[in-house]
């Protein structure tokens, strides 16, 4: 199980993982990994949560909150936000599916993409601000949040269909059973459930509800997932957690 860890972790982040500590896990056995998408999150958004809290006496809250959330996209390398930036991209531009499926391929970023980032960005800086100023404790707050949003993922890959022949996201979309679906949300119910309590469990539903929808959506203009829609996904679940605790 820590070698699938710290393979998740390698490959949904940026910090430096000694190849010892994944070896013998091939790419095609990724997927076994899901489990421990929580605990991934886990350590990201507790990272995150320290880069706030070490911000917040010094800057002030909003920059502490623009700090947690530029941390959080460098640990990841942008690696979320951008699926999200191309799959805006791609289903806001009207037109089929296999050129939607085009567009969220170039590189290139365009308004859709452009405008979801800085409405994304913006919305947890101003959220991460504001929960701040009730009180809220925000290193369990960010780090709840990040489990939310590794554990809601879950729910694009079971039981989905890949929307491409070929690509990263074929390692999880449609790979995943539905014990390794369900140990995965109880996992993120647990953490969420230690970090915040009541509240915590609360906003992870709600979560899990709009990524849910979110999902039949995409499921209906794209024919299936994709590893860009896997990224929004984490994107956005994470905004609905944060949003569910105001």
């Amino acid at each position: 199980m820590f070698r699938l860890f710290f393979a998740s972790l390698q490959f949904m982040s940026r910090l430096p993982v000694p190849q010892r500590w994944s070896s013998g896990i091939d790419i095609e056995h990724y997927v076994r990994g899901i489990v421990t998408f929580p605990w991934v999150g886990l350590l990201l958004g507790t990272l995150s949560g320290l880069v706030f809290f070490s911000l917040q006496s010094w800057l002030g809250l909003p920059l502490a909150a623009l700090g947690a959330v530029l941390s959080l996209a460098l640990l990841t390398g942008g690696l979320h936000l951008d699926g999200l930036a191309d799959t805006c991209d791609g289903i806001f531009s009207a037109r089929s599916k296999e050129r939607m499926l085009e567009i969220m391929r170039d590189s290139r970023l365009g308004t859709h993409g452009g405008l979801a980032l800085i409405f994304v960005i913006l919305a947890k800086i101003l959220i991460i601000s504001e929960l701040a100023l009730r009180g809220t404790p925000m290193i369990a707050a960010l780090a709840a949040a990040s489990v939310a949003g590794r554990s809601v993922v879950v729910l694009l890959m079971y039981r989905q269909t890949y929307a491409r022949e070929q690509g990263m996201g074929n390692l999880y979309i449609g790979k995943v059973t539905g014990w390794q679906t369900s140990w995965t949300l109880l996992g993120g119910v647990v953490l969420c459930a230690l970090l915040l309590g009541s509240s915590g469990v609360i906003a992870l539903a709600a979560s899990a509800m709009g990524i849910i929808l979110s999902g039949l959506a995409l499921r209906r203009t794209l024919g299936g997932q994709t590893g860009d829609t896997l990224g929004a996904a984490i994107e956005l679940g994470e905004l609905f957690f944060l949003l569910c605790l105001l």
